[in-house]
């Protein structure tokens, strides 16, 4: 039976070891291109600064390179993290990707800075932060609406395209105001998922019917890894661990190669942190992956399933995503 839930994508442009930047932004296009092709119906990109080993940060732009090199699937960010900006900057930015590309544009808004505090301030040098994101959301989502008469800040472009505006989180504070000002909502299940539930149910419990959504609209994102088996599934995975264990240590993030086993690189207190920040990770051969996702969608009441993928040979990680179109449509 196939799945009732949308498929989607989120990337970091994820450097592997020893690569440049500039061919991990050739495998990222191809990868979307593949995620095209197959039928998915968002491709998003998250922005991350100051982390060796993720080449997103300039996400507005990977967005415009992206949709310019595909036909169908959706684009987006996974999010933009609203308080590095000012909202007319981004209005302009997602203005003018929806006028070059025409109902394929997400605006993906996230709270947290996606960095450090030194490199928050670098981005942003006026003192403000996430305390003020209700009203920079209220603000943005005026700047795309249809201009009103005497209005003075104008987003031009971005004025009337009314970019999707999404909120993403990983805590209940976004799926609140995600269902109070009746905008879809993401959850970030792939590095957050201890309140998934909770929060998802939340925002439906809370929503309130806006101009743009009439009912509640939830996303879960979750970590995968498909492989032809499950044995060759467990030996990728490993990719994963090392990365995040990486982030644990303040290392640099570069996605390094699949090993025969983890023993002797990690201590166990942190195997337990690394396996439960992917404690929502769906992992195997296909009839594996549809099993734990039907288990994982049985507890909550989601749209839409986004997945992150990574895997260290480009190559696998497209034929991964030919094992998710197969679940979804099988």
């Amino acid at each position: 039976m196939a799945f009732t839930q949308s498929f989607s994508l989120l990337e970091l442009a994820s450097v592997r070891q020893h690569e440049s930047i500039t061919q991990t932004l050739k495998h990222t296009r191809r990868y979307a291109q593949q995620a095209d092709t197959l039928g998915f119906k968002r491709f998003w990109l998250a922005e991350h600064h100051n982390m060796e080993g993720i080449a997103s940060s300039a996400t507005s732009v990977l967005v415009g390179h992206i949709a310019g090199a595909t036909r169908r699937i959706r684009v987006g960010s996974g999010g933009v993290m609203l308080p590095n900006h000012p909202p007319l900057v981004i209005a302009e930015q997602f203005g003018t990707l929806a006028c070059l590309y025409p109902d394929r544009i997400d605006l993906g808004l996230g709270r947290a800075p996606g960095t450090d505090p030194i490199t928050s301030r670098a981005l942003r040098r006026d003192g403000l932060g996430a305390e003020q994101f209700p009203e920079d959301v209220a603000l943005l989502d005026s700047l795309l609406a249809p201009l009103q008469p005497g209005q003075q800040l104008k987003a031009v472009p971005g004025a009337g395209t009314r970019v999707p505006i999404w909120l993403l989180g990983s805590s209940l504070y976004s799926a609140q105001l995600a269902a109070m000002r009746g905008l879809p909502y993401a959850f970030a299940g792939h590095f957050a998922p201890r309140l998934y539930r909770e929060a998802i149910r939340a925002y439906r419990q809370h929503f309130q019917p806006s101009a743009v959504l009439d009912k509640p609209h939830a996303m879960l994102t979750l970590p995968a890894v498909p492989a032809a088996s499950n044995d060759e599934a467990r030996h990728l995975a490993t990719t994963s661990y090392q990365r995040i264990l990486a982030l644990f240590r303040g290392q640099p993030l570069w996605l390094k190669p699949p090993v025969e086993r983890m023993d002797g690189l990690w201590s166990a207190a942190e195997e337990e942190a690394v396996r439960g920040f992917l404690d929502l990770q769906i992992l195997g051969d296909q009839n594996s992956i549809r099993q734990q996702l039907t288990s994982r969608l049985a507890t909550t009441d989601v749209d839409e399933v986004m997945f992150t993928v990574d895997l260290f040979d480009p190559e696998r990680r497209r034929q991964a995503l030919e094992i998710l179109a197969a679940v979804r449509d099988d």
